[in-house]
């Protein structure tokens, strides 16, 4: 103990000190109050942090209408982390015994997993290769936060957002290949569901 702080010394460092750093050398972190963020055209998706603010990650604030389903995709390299604020989504994180055939809520993985309709509080961790999708089977909104990383997926969603907005149903080709420029395999259709007015 040479009564230097932190080196064994229970005294708060000299003032001005922050541990091992000056003030000059750390980046300051931000405080988004509610009201902040980029909505994302008509998607009921807000940007809370993107490339702008993080090198690392994106956030978004969601609510996902009734009847909306985002197809079942995985990412090649993405890692992504939901969680429902508010409502109910069927959810999927497996890979499919039988391949992705089908109507994704009837899949199930070769250790038994199957679709789980998830609440308040639940969280979804998808790492990259994993075949995932969220729909919201009920007739209330579904609020939630998305995370993903590595930064810049908010691209593909004002990308998608602009071709789920053209008339008629979801131009599924175009979807593809719109997912292919971002890292993303579409396995099964989007549904657009209904935005309330």
């Amino acid at each position: 103990m040479d009564g230097e702080p932190g080196r064994g010394d229970r005294r708060a460092p000299a003032h001005g000190a922050y541990g091992p750093w000056k003030a000059g050398d750390m980046t300051n972190g931000r405080i988004l109050p509610k009201e902040t963020g980029r909505r994302i055209g008509g998607s009921g998706l807000t940007l809370r942090v993107g490339a702008d603010l993080s090198p690392t990650w994106s956030m978004f604030e969601a609510t996902v209408p009734p009847g909306f389903d985002v197809g079942a995709h995985y990412h090649y390299t993405a890692e992504e982390l939901f969680y429902i604020i508010d409502g109910e989504l069927d959810l999927l994180a497996f890979h499919p015994k039988d391949g992705p055939v089908g109507d994704w809520r009837a899949w199930e993985s070769a250790d038994g997993q199957r679709v789980l309709r998830g609440g308040p509080g639940c969280v979804l961790h998808v790492p990259a290769g994993c075949p995932h999708s969220f729909a919201n089977p009920t007739t209330t909104p579904t609020k939630m936060i998305f995370m993903v990383t590595p930064v810049g997926h908010e691209h593909y969603l004002a990308e998608l957002t602009e071709l789920l907005s053209r008339p008629g149903p979801p131009d599924h080709d175009a979807i593809i290949e719109l997912g292919l420029k971002h890292d993303i395999q579409q396995l099964t259709p989007h549904v657009r569901g209904t935005r309330p007015s």
